[in-house]
């Protein structure tokens, strides 16, 4: 592993502060060097850039996008780490620290507020316990994202590129290839941070897509059928879809299936895009919802 970047100075303040990593906030942070370097360079940084960086923690990878980038907007929950920052980089203008809860915030709304430019990146090591939600609520919001880079747990990764047939794929599978182009980065061992985290991690490039590889007429309504599909993984679509939050009969499903040309029998796993979106508009030309 490259050489640890932990400043003296950086520990010697979280110990005046009497700061500990909190297990609840997902506090690993990130320490390799050359992982930086990879997060970095994925994002394809320029000088006209401005990145919303969340949870960034000691500023390890912050130090490095504002290197690169016009402005970049940090996020962070924890009030002395958030000193932390606004100290480390009080002679950086480039660098915006806001405390507050990047789960419940707006986006859009953070980078206006501070003049930053649209679209904007967003580059982070995200805390674990927040990464499904965040990315589905930056995915589904319609928000000016351009690019996302950002370091996650292993096994979401995994999901995050997923593709039909494997034991990965699911909803999160689906919302991501259509909202984005999906790519795997890199795998990250746990060594790379401090403390050091039960799991492993990887990073993700999620290049946002300008319109959808398929075309849906009901976006709300194919993401529920996505849902539905895998709320009852290991049934068949038939048994999944009957009786389910999008109501509709047993015979209304099977006739819904025949017409988008899908066999009653298959599972959700075994469905790319094009299919759910086939399903979608065969659910609403029947006019079930």
């Amino acid at each position: 592993m490259d050489k640890p970047m932990i400043p003296p100075a950086v520990r010697a303040y979280l110990t005046a502060q009497g700061f500990k990593p909190k297990k609840r906030l997902g506090q690993h942070f990130l320490i390799n060097a050359g992982i930086i370097s990879k997060i970095a360079d994925a994002a394809s940084l320029t000088a006209a850039d401005t990145v919303l960086e969340i949870g960034p923690g000691i500023g390890t990878l912050t130090r490095r996008l504002a290197a690169n980038a016009r402005m970049v907007v940090a996020v962070e929950i924890d009030r002395i780490l958030a000193a932390l920052l606004q100290g480390l980089f009080a002679d950086q203008p480039q660098v915006i620290v806001v405390q507050g809860d990047a789960l419940g915030a707006d986006p859009d709304a953070l980078v206006s507020a501070v003049g930053g430019a649209f679209p904007y990146k967003v580059v982070a090591n995200l805390p674990y316990y927040i990464t499904t939600p965040l990315l589905t609520r930056f995915l589904e919001g319609g928000f000016k994202i351009s690019l996302i880079v950002v370091m996650v747990q292993k096994e979401v990764a995994l999901r995050l590129v997923a593709r039909p047939g494997t034991k990965e794929y699911g909803s999160l599978s689906v919302l991501t290839a259509y909202k984005t182009e999906p790519e795997l980065v890199t795998h990250v061992s746990r060594g790379s941070f401090t403390p050091v985290p039960d799991v492993d991690s990887a990073v993700v490039r999620l290049a946002v897509r300008t319109r959808p590889p398929v075309a849906v007429g009901n976006e709300a309504l194919f993401f529920r059928v996505v849902r539905t599909a895998f709320g009852r993984r290991r049934k068949t679509l038939l048994n999944a879809f009957t009786g389910a939050s999008l109501g509709g009969s047993r015979e209304t499903w099977r006739s819904v299936l025949n017409k988008a040309g899908i066999d009653p029998d298959r599972r959700g796993e075994t469905l790319g895009l094009e299919e759910f979106a086939l399903i979608t508009g065969a659910l609403a030309e029947r006019g079930c919802v």
